[in-house]
C-alpha cells in the first residue's frame, strides 16, 4: 500500500478534503442564513466538541487495520462489510452532484478568463453544464487512476496553497471596501437570541461535519496511509485549524462585498453565481478578482472531488483486486449515468422528481440527511461493535484526554448525530 510521502502533503491533502464548496460558498451561505454571528458560537463548539474527536477516530481506525472502508467495516463482522458500502454509496451520489457544481466553477472561471458576462439562468438552462460536469468527472477520475503519490501528492501541493493564497489576496483587497465594517458587524457580533432556536444548533452541528468531512469515511481512506509515527491528534488540530481559516477569510471576503454593494447575505447558492458576479462587474479590476474567486471554487471543489472519489476507488480495489486505473474508469461511468440528471436538471429539459429539480433533491435527501446517517454508522461501528484498544494505540494522549475523547466519540456524538437526523428528517 502507498503511503504519504510526508506529514506534510498528508495534512494538504486532509485539508484539501476538508476545504471545499462547503468553506467557500456554504459557510457565508449558512452564516447568512443563521442570523450571522450568533450561528459561529454552536457552530466552533460543534468542530471542537464533535467533528475533531469523529476525525481523530477515523484516521486511527484507517492507520490501525491500513484497509479500505469497506474492509474496516469487516473487521466489526462479516455482515458489516455492507454498511461500508452503504457509506460509498451515499458519498458516490454526493460526488455526482457536487462534480456538477464543480462544472459550474469551471464555466464560470472560463467566463471570467474571456470576460464574458453569462446570466446563471442562461446558462443553466443550456446544455452547457452537462459539458462542465462531463469535464469535472474526467479530471477527478484522471487524478484518482494515478495513485496516492503521483495523483492526489502532485495536485494538492499545489492547488491548496495556491487557494489560500488567494483567500488572502481577497480579503486584503476588502478590507479596503466601505462595506467591511458592517460587513464584520454582521459576520462576527452575535445576536445570542438566536442561541435558543433548535435549528441554529441544527446547522451549525450539520455544517462542522460537511466542512471538515468527518463521518465519510474518507479520513479512514487516507490514514490508511499514513506512518506510524505521525501524530494523529496534532494532525486532525492542523487540518482544523486550516479548515476554520478557510471559512472565516471567505466568510470576510463575501459579506464585505455583500454589504458594500448592497447584496442579500442570506441569498443562498445564487450568491456565488450571480449576486457576486453583478459585483464583479462594478468593482475595479473586477474581471480579475472574478477570475481569482472562480480559481478559488474549482481549487476548493477539486480536492474535495479527489477525496471522495479515491475512498471509492480504494473500496472496489480492495474488495475486489481491480486496479486503480479499472477501478477508476468504473466510477467515471457510474458518476455521469449518475450525475447527469442533476446536471440537466435545471436545463430546458427541466428534469424532476416529484416536483423537485433532480439536483436539489439530491441535495436534500443523500447531502444532508446522508452525511449525518453515514456518520453516525461510523460511530457506532468503530466505537460500539470495535474494541477501545484501537483508539487507544493509535492516539498517544494523556490518561484524562483519551477518556474524553473516549467518553465524546462513543456517547455524545452519535447522541448529537441521532438528534441532527431527527430534526433534519422533520423539517422535510
Amino acid at each position: 500500500m502507498e503511503r504519504w510521502s510526508s506529514r506534510l502533503v498528508f495534512v494538504l491533502a486532509a485539508i484539501g478534503s476538508a476545504v471545499g464548496i462547503g468553506n467557500i460558498w456554504r459557510f457565508p451561505m449558512v452564516v447568512g442564513q443563521n442570523g450571522g454571528g450568533a450561528y459561529l458560537i454552536p457552530y466552533f463548539l460543534a468542530v471542537v466538541c464533535l467533528a475533531v474527536p469523529l476525525m481523530i477516530l477515523e484516521m486511527a481506525v484507517g492507520r490501525h487495520w491500513r484497509r479500505n472502508l469497506v474492509a474496516s467495516f469487516g473487521r466489526a463482522g462479516k455482515r458489516f462489510e455492507i454498511v461500508g458500502w452503504l457509506i460509498c454509496l451515499i458519498v458516490l451520489l454526493i460526488l455526482s452532484y457536487y462534480l456538477v457544481i464543480m462544472g459550474w466553477t469551471l464555466a464560470y472561471l472560463l467566463f471570467s478568463l474571456l470576460g464574458s458576462t453569462v446570466t446563471f439562468s442562461s446558462f443553466t438552462s443550456s446544455l452547457e453544464p452537462l459539458a462542465y460536469f462531463l469535464i469535472s468527472v474526467l479530471a477527478t477520475g484522471l487524478i484518482v487512476s494515478l495513485g496516492v503519490n503521483m495523483g492526489i501528492e502532485r495536485i494538492v501541493s499545489i492547488m491548496i496553497p495556491f487557494a489560500f493564497l488567494i483567500l488572502v489576496a481577497l480579503v486584503l483587497f476588502c478590507v479596503s471596501l466601505p462595506g467591511f465594517h458592517p460587513g464584520m458587524d454582521f459576520f462576527i457580533q452575535p445576536d445570542y437570541s438566536m442561541l435558543r432556536r433548535p435549528d441554529v444548533w441544527s446547522a451549525a452541528i450539520g455544517q462542522a461535519f460537511f466542512s471538515l468531512s468527518v463521518g465519510m469515511g474518507i479520513l479512514i481512506t487516507y490514514g490508511a496511509h499514513l506512518e506510524d509515527d505521525m501524530d494523529i491528534p496534532q494532525s486532525a488540530l492542523i487540518i482544523t485549524f486550516s479548515d476554520l481559516l478557510a471559512a472565516m477569510l471567505a466568510g470576510i471576503a463575501i459579506f464585505s462585498l455583500v454589504f458594500t454593494f448592497g447584496l442579500e447575505p442570506a441569498a443562498g447558492a445564487e450568491l456565488a453565481f450571480t449576486t457576486l458576479p453583478r459585483a464583479f462587474e462594478l468593482m475595479p479590476y473586477g474581471q480579475i478578482f472574478s477570475v481569482a474567486f472562480f480559481a478559488l471554487l474549482f481549487s476548493a471543489a477539486l480536492t474535495s472531488s479527489i477525496s471522495m472519489m479515491e475512498m471509492n476507488v480504494a473500496a472496489i480495489m480492495g474488495q475486489t483486486k481491480s486496479s486503480r486505473k479499472r477501478a477508476s474508469i468504473l466510477l467515471m461511468i457510474l458518476l455521469v449515468a449518475l450525475g447527469t440528471p442533476s446536471a440537466l436538471s435545471y436545463s430546458s429539459l427541466d428534469l424532476r422528481f416529484f416536483g423537485s429539480r433532480i439536483l436539489d433533491l439530491m441535495d436534500v435527501s443523500v447531502g444532508t440527511i446522508g452525511l449525518p446517517i453515514a456518520a453516525l454508522l461510523v460511530a457506532i461501528t468503530f466505537r460500539w461493535l470495535i474494541d477501545d484498544d484501537v483508539l487507544a494505540g493509535q492516539v498517544h494522549l494523556s490518561e484524562r484526554w483519551l477518556r474524553t475523547l473516549s467518553i465524546l466519540t462513543k456517547y455524545v456524538i452519535p447522541a448529537a448525530l441521532l438528534l441532527i437526523t431527527a430534526a433534519m428528517i422533520m423539517e422535510l
